[in-house]
């Protein structure tokens, strides 16, 4: 886990811009995620499991693409 991200205010950047561009940055480099995902303790099996689902869907999404793209 990363920390101590910061983001410096750009000239003439109103503060909801500055917060908007380190939200954005934090989703980027997946700490929200992992923040939620430490929450409650997971069996080492459960992770692994939606491990591979994921990573089986993620093959099938990409075939489809690429099914879609050929045609």
């Amino acid at each position: 886990m990363a920390a101590n991200h910061t983001v410096r205010p750009r000239r003439n950047e109103s503060g909801e811009r500055l917060i908007r561009r380190f939200t954005r940055k934090i989703k980027k480099l997946g700490l929200i995620e992992e923040i939620k995902e430490r929450r409650h303790h997971k069996k080492r099996s459960d992770v692994k499991r939606r491990a591979k689902q994921r990573a089986i869907a993620r093959r099938k999404k990409n075939e489809q693409k690429e099914k879609k793209n050929t045609n």
